[in-house]
């Protein structure tokens, strides 16, 4: 099950981030990603497995208004490799379809032990920076380009 962020999934946002530290994420990237979810005005979204949330993420729309973006997404480290990124990845897209069918691409910056995921999912590498997010944790630009049905 899936629904919008609320302030009181604070501390388990916090832990998801937490268990895929330092591999997904820089240690020091965790008070960035705090001050995201106290601040955030766009769409955000978590999945649950029963009473325990598993997964979030967002999307965001840029401003061309022809390309959107994904911003923190995570999946408990345990819950790797069980469908739940896939359908984080499914419920940002179908947000975009219903709320903005203007857009024509989605990126995201990721690292590159998630960019083979994002990779099997259509995205494509644009640019790479080696140590971007910490030393040994390099950032992939990635981007997908939308079709839409009668185009």
């Amino acid at each position: 099950m899936h629904r919008p962020y609320r302030p009181e999934d604070e501390a388990a946002c916090l832990a998801l981030f937490t268990s895929n530290m330092p591999d997904f994420f820089a240690p020091e990237e965790r008070l960035e990603f705090a001050e995201f979810l106290k601040t955030m005005t766009d769409p955000y979204f978590v999945v649950e497995d029963g009473e325990h949330l598993v997964a979030c993420g967002g999307v965001f729309l840029r401003g061309d208004g022809r390309t959107a973006g994904l911003s923190w997404g995570m999946v408990e480290r345990s819950r790797h490799r069980h469908g739940y990124g896939r359908a984080l990845l499914q419920i940002r897209l179908d947000w975009l379809r219903m709320h903005a069918p203007e857009v024509e691409a989605l990126t995201i910056d990721t690292s590159q032990h998630s960019a083979p995921f994002f990779a099997h999912m259509g995205f494509e590498t644009q640019a790479v920076e080696l140590d971007y997010y910490a030393p040994g944790l390099d950032r992939h630009v990635m981007q997908l380009l939308l079709v839409r049905s009668g185009s």
